[in-house]
């Protein structure tokens, strides 16, 4: 098969939550189990960084990856989902995984994969490892999917995990609880490992306590640390507690790893050239300017409006999608009433259709009118806003995806 044909059969053949939602998920680890003894194990020949969380868990891995980097190691970087192109998911020092390797690896296990029943999340898990390992890499950034407990990235031992913050996300799989999400997260602490959690609340910390005292595991909350904010190429307001979370768990690895204060600042500053990163607080275009943001639920997109209504701007236009499992009535007030609307459905099977999006978000007296497409909704926002208006792309991942 050709690149096309391998993506297309691994996207379309097997159930995929990123793509389908409920029906793809998989709350078990035996089928990764299984994988990975068949690929002979390679998650135990590597040394690796977990991270979870509800949000940045992309823009910690992104910026972990980047400093070690500067810091002068082969770094193998795995995170989810991708925006443009399957093979964003897994990088070597920046550097896609090549469609050969994919192509191959598939068509040596397709077998294997067809007679066990894998997901998509489960072949891409044991891909990602089995490249790691030929390649001859350092250390690994491993993000988890979604959750932590039963996530498929779940079988390493890492010298560091890492919980970026909890909120209210997945709740039909994770728990509709902050305490119960907590729990599923902190899945991911292993025995004698030190864990860093980013952000906590009053519901969150005794979980996470609770966990790493059953688990004889050093804790680390970076939210009570006072360090340096260094500059970053990332400018959204809310990297400021990822990049906290981030200097602690650089600190934590000063054990096991040679990380100098140089390699730090450099990481932080060269985080979108080093990886890839896309998406998070990104002007696309000028006059007028144009913002994506890929934050798509209530934790994640409070900061995003706060910031966005900072700026200086004589019009505000948000073009605006979600996919059908979000809930409305917790994401639609936080958006701005004094704004023009495009809203649109994302061009994946979970997207929500227009004018049910629509007629929810005129009960918050946001209006505006429905597009065929994402881009056409883009197009129309760059064409009403005045030069010095600002346009705001979001909602969704794969909305940002469809403008980048």
């Amino acid at each position: 098969m050709t690149y096309k044909e391998t993506t297309e059969w691994m996207f379309g053949r097997l159930p995929m939550y990123q793509m389908q939602g409920a029906v793809a998920y998989k709350a078990d680890l035996a089928n990764t189990l299984l994988l990975a003894a068949h690929l002979g194990n390679p998650e135990n020949k590597l040394k690796t960084i977990h991270v979870a969380g509800t949000n940045g868990k992309g823009s910690v891995s992104s910026m972990l990856a980047s400093i070690l980097q500067e810091a002068g190691y082969k770094v193998g970087l795995y995170t989810s989902p991708h925006l443009k192109d399957f093979r964003e998911r897994i990088k070597i020092n920046g550097e896609d995984i090549s469609e050969a390797f994919i192509v191959d690896f598939v068509a040596k296990n397709k077998a294997f994969f067809e007679a066990n029943d894998l997901s998509f999340f489960e072949m891409t898990v044991g891909l990602a490892f089995d490249y790691f390992v030929q390649e001859n890499i350092d250390i690994a950034v491993v993000e988890t999917g979604m959750g932590g407990r039963l996530d498929s990235t779940n079988i390493i031992t890492p010298l560091v995990s890492v919980i970026t913050n909890i909120g209210m996300d997945h709740t039909q799989f994770l728990g509709n609880t902050l305490q119960a999400i907590a729990g599923e997260k902190a899945g991911i602490i292993k025995p004698g490992t030190p864990v860093v959690v980013g952000e906590y609340t009053p519901e969150t910390k005794p979980v996470f306590e609770s966990k790493a005292s059953e688990k004889r595991s050093a804790i680390y909350f970076a939210q009570d640390e006072v360090l340096p904010d260094y500059p970053s190429a990332l400018l959204g307001d809310y990297q400021r507690q990822n990049k906290k979370t981030v200097l602690k768990t650089v600190e934590v690895l000063q054990s096991a790893l040679s990380i100098n204060g140089d390699a730090v600042k450099t990481g932080l500053l060269n985080v979108i050239k080093n990886t890839g990163l896309r998406g998070r607080w990104e002007q696309i275009h000028t006059n007028p300017a144009a913002i994506a943001d890929t934050a798509h639920n209530s934790h994640g997109l409070k900061p995003v409006m706060a910031q966005l209504l900072n700026q200086k701007y004589t019009s505000l236009h948000i073009v605006f999608g979600v996919v059908n499992d979000k809930n409305l009535d917790e994401v639609l007030p936080l958006l701005p009433k004094k704004a023009t609307y495009y809203f649109a459905k994302p061009g994946v099977p979970r997207g929500l259709d227009a004018q049910i999006l629509a007629n929810a978000a005129k009960k918050y007296n946001l209006n505006g009118k429905i597009f065929e497409s994402v881009k056409q909704a883009y197009d129309a926002a760059l064409q009403q806003a005045a030069p010095d208006g600002l346009v705001y792309v979001g909602g969704s991942t794969f909305v940002v995806a469809e403008i980048l």
